[in-house]
């Protein structure tokens, strides 16, 4: 799938509340050779020691949020700034712009005619926002999200509602997706739904009516 001479790739969001299953969608995505630009994953880089994130991180925060060898230790990080609205600014005032300009060079280098860009807080922090064609939520039940997110991470439920409180509704969520998936059902269901929606983006990006 080439892009069209001249045209800037069609950019999908892909987003979610915690546990909703994005990165099951996105790699169902990436099986039908579709580009995938994950800020999460850009985000990881950004922290490893050394990198410029991390360096931001140090200088602001000290090495109380890093261990003995120098890693950020990310546990640490989290329940400091979801403890402290202003502290999670403080970190997201670091890392949003390093992020951002990440995902733009990435996203300049796609080679297809639309391609997906994963990010969890789209809706709730709105940078990338500008840069998509259209919102796809990855939706499953409020219940379902704890379960999942407690059993895969070891957090507390309290943990996981903290940072649940910091993301938009599921109803918000809905009210601003332009596609949806439904992820309350086991993994298998994702396959027909990402295969119907790739062809719509296609069709998309390829001007088709």
């Amino acid at each position: 799938m080439s892009a069209a001479a001249g045209r800037s790739p069609l950019v999908v969001g892909l987003t979610g509340g915690i546990g909703s299953g994005k990165t099951a969608v996105a790699e169902a995505f990436a099986a039908r050779g579709v580009p995938v630009t994950d800020t999460d994953r850009i985000a990881h880089a950004l922290t490893a020691p050394g990198a410029p994130g991390w360096r931001a991180i140090r200088a602001a925060f000290g090495p109380a949020v890093f261990d003995s060898g120098g890693a950020l230790d990310r546990g640490a990080l989290r329940r400091r700034v979801f403890a402290d609205a202003a502290e999670r600014t403080r970190l997201e005032a670091l890392l949003h712009p390093l992020i951002g300009d990440a995902a733009r060079r990435d996203i300049a280098g796609w080679q297809c005619a639309y391609g997906l860009l994963v990010v969890p807080l789209l809706l709730e922090r709105g940078g990338l926002r500008p840069l998509v064609a259209r919102v796809l939520v990855v939706d499953c039940a409020e219940d379902e999200q704890l379960r999942r997110v407690m059993a895969r991470s070891g957090m507390t439920e309290a943990d996981v509602r903290a940072i649940m409180a910091t993301q938009a509704s599921r109803a918000a969520r809905l009210a601003a997706a332009d596609d949806v998936i439904d992820n309350n059902g086991p993994v298998a269901a994702i396959g027909a739904q990402v295969a119907r929606l790739d062809a719509q983006y296609r069709a998309l990006a390829s001007g088709a009516p």
